[in-house]
């Protein structure tokens, strides 16, 4: 089913910090009309955290920022919209999660495939720098913080089989240890990289689920596109090869949602960070129309 019109949820958030306007691009991603590539209406929304929402816990505000994105996810599902998110980090994951869940039921079969250079597995237990952003993926699958998960309007969590990470090329021994004893994969992003064959993972992921969430972390590219992003990786993909791996994952037809976040405006490198996030959206919003997506019916 083509898509037909898009919501685009706008975080211009690091964490539940509210980030200056400089910080994330999202001014040039619409100045640019990188938007447009959809082929379709879009219109852009931008949850904000009040003052009287915040908690002054880090974990439990995240987790509100998500509950806010998952109730724009869950209003656009029921509109017949797609979604985008942009800007924000990978934190932010857990909202989009939570309002698919929303607006299909708790036991609706969602899918997750991950594009990062870093698992974002880790558990409380297991995480050498504290850092929040190397956990969403271990909240969202019940594992670490419940409080966040929940606040997010994550009700069921996501069963560990429904999991395809692609890439993770930096990972931590324990949560390399903790993804090897769950159900989750890790894919190659392309021939010659660690991990199943991409192809192979996506297509298995397909069979079981009827819709997917795609994420995309802009450091899943090696560091010469990434130079100011805050966990640039070396060793990692090309472009090219990190666009046919988008084309891979949008051939399903299944995706619903939609992300590319941790693009930095500024700092040494931002106009090459920037061009490459505009360059995934692109790919993205392309292929998105291109393949299509499930019809679903909403509860």
């Amino acid at each position: 089913m083509e898509i037909s019109s898009l919501r685009i949820i706008a975080v211009r958030y690091l964490n539940a910090t509210l980030i200056p306007d400089a910080h994330i691009p999202l001014g040039t991603y619409a100045a640019d009309q990188v938007y447009a590539a959809i082929g379709a209406p879009f219109e852009i929304v931008e949850p904000r955290l009040s003052d009287w929402q915040r908690t002054g816990d880090e974990i439990q505000d995240i987790g509100i920022l998500g509950g806010l994105i998952a109730d724009e996810v869950a209003a656009a599902r029921k509109a017949g919209q797609s979604v985008l998110m942009v800007g924000g980090n990978c934190c932010h994951m857990t909202g989009i999660l939570g309002g698919l869940q929303a607006a299909d039921g708790p036991q609706a079969r969602i899918g997750l495939i991950w594009f990062d250079a870093h698992g974002d597995f880790n558990t409380s237990k297991t995480t050498l720098s504290g850092m929040l952003g190397g956990m969403p993926v271990a909240v969202a699958a019940g594992l670490t913080y419940p409080n966040w998960r929940e606040a997010s309007h994550i009700v069921a969590p996501l069963p560990t089989n429904r999991i395809v990470l692609v890439d993770v090329r930096n990972l931590d021994r324990a949560e390399e240890q903790l993804i090897r004893a769950t159900d989750a994969v890790i894919a190659a992003v392309a021939p010659g990289f660690a991990g199943v064959p991409l192809d192979q993972a996506v297509a298995d992921l397909a069979k079981q689920v009827d819709q997917i969430y795609f994420h995309i972390d802009a450091d899943i590219l090696d560091e010469r596109y990434t130079p100011n992003h805050g966990t640039k990786a070396a060793g990692g993909p090309s472009m090219d090869q990190v666009k046919a791996a988008i084309e891979t994952v949008m051939s399903t037809g299944k995706v619903t949602a939609f992300a590319v976040v941790s693009v930095s405006g500024t700092g040494t490198g931002a106009e090459v960070m920037v061009a490459s996030g505009m360059e995934l959206i692109r790919s993205g919003l392309t292929n998105w129309q291109k393949f299509g997506q499930p019809e679903i019916k909403i509860k």
